[in-house]
């Protein structure tokens, strides 16, 4: 008599990627608002969580758990499973707050990142990523700092003029990373002359005209020197360590040529000196 082997159904790679885009589908639609809190969808969500838990009793049973969480992804798809699991308790007791429970759902769309193992060299990718990250992050330390100096000069001259943008410091870094972006770079300075024209200025060391002026180019510069110097410089940083892989095989490739291209010569003198002789 044929049995079926639970072993092979919940450690088998193609059945959990199944299962993981079953359930991606069955959350995307619970959220749609016709069938938020849908008791089948609900249901449905809940035997796969009972089903992740199996595969993770199961892969542990198999491998062994050194085996198990000596793999980053076993270690990520348990974590996932942890903190997914209270959501079982939803329906069964009755709880002051589901709220954070079904967030904690959602942590399982997470799981779709086991597709990466499916992109061609992803390994290569990934570490070029990282080295990238690093190797940009001194240029976003100094964004981050010069976004704050940014901020607290801006609040200083415009935070009683346009108080929704420059009110507070944490309020003016967000305005200015948006001007770093160089989204609205026209309209904040068009909105702080239209506060100009229709505010007394008689506490301001600037008039009206100069103040104007002065925040035309003030604001132009940010623009100049965070968004199109700053962020073009983190790019370029950016992009460069994640090519530098592709560079290098580049460099090693002409290196091997030169050394092929060094002892073709040798050869040739070796072979003229030696017809050289003969002919001597």
């Amino acid at each position: 008599m044929w049995r079926l082997d639970p072993r092979k159904v919940f450690c088998s790679e193609p059945v959990v990627i199944v299962a993981i885009l079953l359930n991606a589908a069955i959350i995307t639609w619970m959220y749609f608002p016709g069938y938020y809190g849908d008791p089948t969808l609900m249901t449905l969500d809940k035997v796969f969580t009972i089903f992740f838990v199996l595969e993770a009793i199961f892969k542990i049973g198999v491998l062994g758990s050194k085996q198990y969480f000596g793999t980053a992804m076993h270690r990520f798809d348990f974590f996932l499973v942890i903190v997914s699991t209270p959501s079982l308790l939803i329906g069964v007791i009755e709880l002051p707050d589901t709220s954070f429970l079904l967030l904690l759902r959602v942590l399982r769309l997470l799981r779709l990142l086991k597709f990466l193992q499916f992109i061609p060299n992803v390994e290569h990718l990934l570490n070029g990523l990282v080295r990238a990250i690093k190797a940009s992050l001194l240029v976003l330390i100094f964004l981050a700092f010069f976004n704050f100096i940014l901020a607290i000069f801006t609040c200083h001259f415009y935070g009683r003029l346009a108080p929704d943008l420059f009110g507070d410091p944490l309020v003016a870094m967000f305005t200015i990373f948006q001007l770093f972006t160089v989204e609205g770079w026209n309209e904040i300075p068009s909105q702080i002359n239209e506060s100009i024209e229709n505010s007394d200025l008689s506490w301001y060391v600037f008039n009206g005209y100069a103040l104007t002026a002065f925040t035309r180019f003030y604001f132009g510069t940010v623009v100049l020197f965070g968004g199109i110097f700053g962020l073009s410089l983190a790019n370029a940083v950016f992009v460069d360590e994640m090519t530098m892989d592709n560079n290098d095989s580049i460099d090693h490739k002409i290196d091997d040529l030169q050394k092929q291209l060094v002892l073709v010569q040798t050869q040739l003198t070796q072979a003229i000196q030696l017809l050289e002789q003969t002919r001597r």
